[in-house]
């Protein structure tokens, strides 16, 4: 048999090559959400920031690739947990109603708490022999956001973020373990300052989704304090996440280069923390809770930085 005319061999291989890419582009989307890629980020930002402060200057690939694969893992398979322990409450949420447990982008989700448990067991488990502390600080971290925050305090407190806030110190100290001395000082100060930030950080996207929250009955602040008061806590913690950042700035690695940048976005938040307070809407609760996210970011930017330079 001869092929038709104008037919062309081989032309439905770039349309099967097409989609593939597109379902495999359409898997990493949900992979991302499933895992909470972004937020991973940040933490494993944190570790390296307490890695450096460890350190008290570059601590070399080998502790920032343990610690990479030990805590990113860690806090991945954590993040998956969490969303399939919600997937009733997210459904009901407007903010998280389209992830993957919830929209049906994963449609047999049974395998979902196994390979998040792997992940945050197996390369801790690994790690035991060679790094202890770093083992220990990725369990301890994994364990704070699932078990003492999800399922113990998020649905019986207002405390639940302020405790579970530790997950982050946890991702630190992670850091500054793999480089050898989880108990610096400045890696200390550092794990402080990220616990103090966390309720500023979240209440401002708890007033941002207030009506949320009170759907599915979770004690957030602001469900059960008036916006304003939430504001003034949430100010509380910025003034206390502003001292941490300026205290560490008595480490010894560390100095102007560190310290200015820092010192003006840490008046940036306060000044939008006290628009808050004057007017605690929606819009204002956004714009904080955005430059909450920018503001871990200069301070951990500025750390590695001033120590490299």
């Amino acid at each position: 048999m001869t092929p038709e005319r104008g037919s062309v061999p081989g032309a439905l291989a770039p349309r099967a090559l097409s989609t593939v890419a597109v379902r495999a582009s359409e898997l990493a989307r949900v992979l991302v959400v499933l895992f909470k890629v972004r937020i991973v980020a940040l933490l494993l930002f944190a570790a390296a920031g307490g890695a450096f402060l460890a350190a008290g200057g570059w601590p070399g690939f080998g502790p920032l690739i343990a610690m990479t694969l030990t805590g990113g893992l860690a806090a991945m398979g954590a993040s998956a947990l969490n969303q399939y322990l919600e997937q009733d409450e997210d459904a009901a949420m407007r903010r998280t109603r389209r992830r993957p447990l919830v929209s049906g982008a994963i449609i047999r989700p049974g395998w979902v708490p196994v390979v998040a448990l792997a992940m945050i067991l197996l390369p801790s488990l690994v790690a035991l022999p060679f790094n202890p502390a770093l083992s220990f600080w990725s369990l301890a971290g994994a364990i704070t956001y699932v078990g003492v925050y999800t399922v113990w305090l998020k649905p019986r407190t207002v405390l639940n973020i302020v405790i579970g806030g530790f997950a982050g110190t946890c991702a630190v100290l992670s850091g500054s373990a793999a480089a050898g001395n989880w108990a610096h000082p400045g890696a200390i100060v550092l794990g402080l300052l990220v616990f103090l930030w966390t309720p500023t950080h979240f209440w401002s996207l708890a007033i941002m989704c207030r009506e949320d929250y009170a759907r599915v009955n979770v004690p957030m602040l602001p469900v059960r304090t008036s916006l304003r008061q939430s504001a003034w806590w949430v100010a509380l913690h910025a003034i206390a996440t502003g001292l941490a950042a300026l205290a560490l700035g008595a480490d010894v690695s560390l100095g102007w280069l560190y310290l200015i940048p820092v010192a003006l976005a840490t008046g940036d938040l306060l000044v939008r923390c006290a628009r808050l307070i004057l007017d605690p809407a929606q819009a204002r609760a956004r714009s904080l809770f955005l430059a909450s996210n920018t503001y871990l970011a200069i301070v951990l930017l500025m750390i590695c930085l001033d120590i490299i330079l």
